[in-house]
C-alpha cells in the first residue's frame, strides 16, 4: 500500500475530499541550486491536490489522515498511461507506413494513434460510474487511519515519519 498524509476538506456519504500537499522527493525546492525541479516549482508553484477517497474509518472534516492506494493498482495504471499510448502510436505509424507512401500520413497516423491511446486509457481507468468517478474499487484511494502526531516520529528514521515532519513544519 502506498501511503500519503492528507487533510479532509469535505465529507460526502462514504467518501471524503482530501487535500494532499504536493512535495518533491528530496524536499529541497526552496534552494537555488539542485536538480531543476526547484525552477519548475517556482514557475508553476507547488499546489495542493484535492482527490476523492473512500472513508472507511469515519473521519471528519479537518482531520489529518493517512491515505493509501494499492501498489498493484498504481503500477498497472502507470503501465496503461505509458505503454498503451506508445504502442497505439507505433502501431498506427507502422500501419500508415505500409498503407501510404507519404510521411505526412505516417506522422498524422502516429499523432492520432497517440491521442486515441490516451483517450482509451482515460475511459478504461476512469470508468463510466456515477458522475464520472472511479467505478473500480482497486483504483480508489482509501482513508486508512488517523495521522499520528509528529512527536512520535521524533526518534524515528522512517520515511513516513519524515513526511509527517515536513507536513507539520509547513503549517
Amino acid at each position: 500500500m502506498i501511503e500519503e498524509y492528507a487533510i479532509i476538506t469535505e465529507c460526502v456519504d462514504d467518501f471524503v475530499l482530501i487535500e494532499i500537499e504536493r512535495r518533491t522527493a528530496c524536499g529541497l525546492c526552496g534552494q537555488k541550486r539542485g536538480c531543476g525541479n526547484a525552477t519548475w516549482g517556482k514557475l508553476l508553484g507547488h499546489k495542493s491536490q484535492t482527490i476523492r477517497a473512500k472513508n472507511e474509518i469515519g473521519a471528519k472534516v479537518g482531520d489529518s489522515v493517512v491515505v493509501g492506494i494499492d501498489e498493484h493498482a498504481f503500477l498497472s495504471t502507470v503501465f496503461y498511461l505509458y505503454v498503451v499510448p506508445l504502442l497505439s502510436m507505433l502501431i498506427a505509424a507502422v500501419l500508415a507506413d505500409i498503407a501510404f507512401d507519404n510521411e505526412f500520413y505516417v506522422i498524422l497516423a502516429a499523432a492520432l494513434g497517440l491521442v486515441s491511446g490516451f483517450l482509451w486509457v482515460k475511459g478504461h481507468l476512469r470508468g463510466h460510474g456515477d458522475a464520472g468517478y472511479v467505478y473500480n474499487p482497486q483504483y480508489q484511494a482509501v482513508v486508512l487511519r488517523q495521522a499520528e502526531d509528529a512527536s512520535s516520529c521524533e526518534n524515528s528514521s522512517d520515511v513516513s515519519c519524515k513526511n509527517a515532519k515536513s507536513v507539520d513544519t509547513k503549517k
